[in-house]
């Protein structure tokens, strides 16, 4: 995980600052843990591309910011889709959504639509295996 320090440094400041803020409403935000613009970055090494050509291995980023990114992922494999964060094509389903500006832009970064699960999922699970067999029916 990255944490975003400036918003927590930010959040530190505003609470030593804030003398009116309900005990309850400080408790809250003085324990909270994870943030909007926090972000994981991890390792992806490639058996298969789907798409396109891909090297053995890179780094990622997953701006997940519906349901926060979790701790740990399994050991894998994954079936993932990845996007380049400086498309103009936001991952949109829906005519509007705030999406932040990637803290890597230079890494592909997680396909997720806002208020969606990302494009992330075991290879031997239903969802990917329904996504092989779709590609695989497009590719006639």
């Amino acid at each position: 995980m990255v944490l975003d320090e400036a918003v927590r440094k930010d959040r530190r400041k505003w609470l030593a600052e804030s003398k009116d803020t309900p005990p309850k409403v400080r408790e809250i935000l003085t324990n909270q843990k994870g943030f909007l613009t926090d972000y994981a970055r991890f390792d992806v090494i490639v058996d298969e591309a789907l798409f396109g050509k891909s090297q053995e291995s890179f780094s990622a980023t997953w701006d997940n910011s519906t349901f926060g990114e979790p701790e740990k992922l399994g050991p894998g494999p994954f079936l993932i889709a990845l996007r380049d964060p400086k498309s103009r094509m936001a991952p949109l389903r829906a005519p509007s959504a705030t999406i932040f500006p990637n803290r890597e832009p230079d890494l592909l970064t997680v396909l997720q639509a806002p208020c969606a699960n990302a494009f992330l999922f075991e290879v031997g699970s239903e969802e990917a295996t329904e996504i092989r067999r779709i590609i695989k029916e497009g590719a006639k």
